[in-house]
């Protein structure tokens, strides 16, 4: 059919046409405007956005056609204004310091109730502001340490009283036992209170020393011998006992030791059961006093055998060159912030260790970061509180690094 194919071909012809005059009559559309700047997010003296930080050579490289992509926070950034993303972040080396702090009434009751606004602290003399503060009961990692070279009447009490020792710590407590005369003995690393074996205890007992001097002489016994020879009777007998160590430096510092290896989270004490004299120790007091002060440790003593009487325990605390000292424990407790308790009998040595635990579990507990730079120079702590009538006792001072130097 020719004639169809030439009308559809016509009909083709006409619609090219009729849409190539439609376009080219369609009005010149006019180029976009260009768009005004985006009004500033953050008002003048803001800080800008913070920024990822990248080590060296690991910033990502822009390709050639590609700028590079702007670093943005990955979370919405909270701009309304006081928000912490407007407060600026510094970073400082601090060291933080904690001071426990025992506060009694007149009568000698521990006060409760104290807030942090009670308190305040000094370092050399210079205020310090509290950033921690509680009077939740700590558990204890106590460092208990038997002087064995006392009498053996006393030594009897102590052996007799060491179930109620036990017993005055709490299941939450963990306690290791040491033994001292002339040498310091490890009885029994750190164990759960409810976890230390009997056998441990016996272990820790001792008889004591035994007064009065030797028989050297009587009817069982032959006549007087100076090297195989014999000595005339009437010549006087002058007693030379043997020299006795009470090496109470060294088992405290062996104690410290142990404790300074025990969890920050508990308060570190150490309990010392002696009469306090110390003679023969290859530690001298000073060193160890850095180990305890560098480490948060606490002294608590019961003072037995001669540092239970009143006058005989002040005439004690006197050092006597060559001797050694009498009665060094109240030292140790006045400069570690502890307690002294001095007992004779056996109910009041009893009730004094539940008195000890009471007392070290719970204290007052500040604490505040000092950006003086670390040393190994002492620095001196004073606590006051803002109320009246009330004894404050803490300790003196603190060591920032451990001690390091070389023990004698």
């Amino acid at each position: 059919m020719p004639g169809l194919r030439f009308d559809i071909r016509k009909l083709a012809l006409f619609v090219v046409v009729a849409g190539l005059t439609a376009w080219a009559q369609q009005p010149e559309i006019p180029d976009a405007p260009t768009p005004k700047p985006l009004p500033e997010i953050f008002p003048a003296g803001t800080p800008s956005a913070p920024k990822n930080v990248h080590p060296e050579g690991t910033q990502p490289a822009a390709t050639d056609n590609q700028a590079p992509a702007p670093d943005v926070p990955t979370t919405p950034r909270d701009t309304t204004p006081g928000s912490r993303d407007d407060l600026v972040k510094f970073s400082v080396s601090v060291n933080f310091v904690q001071v426990p702090v025992t506060v009694r009434d007149r009568s000698g009751r521990l006060m409760p109730g104290l807030t942090s606004h009670d308190f305040a602290v000094f370092e050399d003399g210079v205020p310090q502001k509290l950033s921690y503060f509680t009077s939740d009961p700590f558990p204890l990692s106590a460092a208990v340490v038997v002087d064995t070279n006392v009498s053996a009447t006393t030594m009897k009490k102590i052996n007799e009283s060491l179930p109620a020792l036990v017993g005055a710590f709490s299941e939450f407590d963990e306690v290791a036992l040491f033994r001292y005369g002339n040498t310091v003995q490890e009885i029994s690393n750190f164990l759960g209170a409810g976890s230390i074996p009997s056998a441990a205890l016996q272990r820790l007992k001792r008889t004591g020393r035994e007064g009065g001097a030797p028989v050297v002489g009587g009817p069982m016994q032959p006549g007087q011998t100076v090297n195989g020879r014999p000595v005339d009777p009437s010549t006087p007998t002058v007693y030379v006992p043997p020299k006795e160590s009470h090496v109470l430096n060294d088992a405290i510092l062996r104690a410290a030791q142990s404790l300074s290896r025990r969890e920050k989270v508990r308060r570190r004490v150490i309990f010392v059961i002696s009469d306090g004299h110390e003679t023969g120790s290859n530690a001298s007091y000073d060193e160890v006093r850095k180990v305890l002060l560098s480490n948060n440790i606490t002294v608590y003593a019961l003072g037995v055998d001669t540092a239970s009487y009143p006058i005989y325990d002040t005439l004690n605390r006197i050092r006597i060159p060559g001797l050694g000292y009498g009665n060094i424990l109240p030292k140790y407790v006045v400069d570690s912030g502890g307690e002294l308790f001095a007992e004779f009998d056996r109910q009041a040595i009893e009730q004094s260790y539940t008195k000890i635990t009471e007392i070290a579990r719970n204290q007052y507990t500040l604490g505040y970061n000092t950006k003086s730079t670390p040393s190994s120079t002492y620095r001196a702590i004073v606590v006051n509180v803002h109320r009246p009538d009330l004894q404050v006792r803490a300790k003196d001072g603190y060591f920032p690094l451990p001690f390091s130097g070389q023990l004698k």
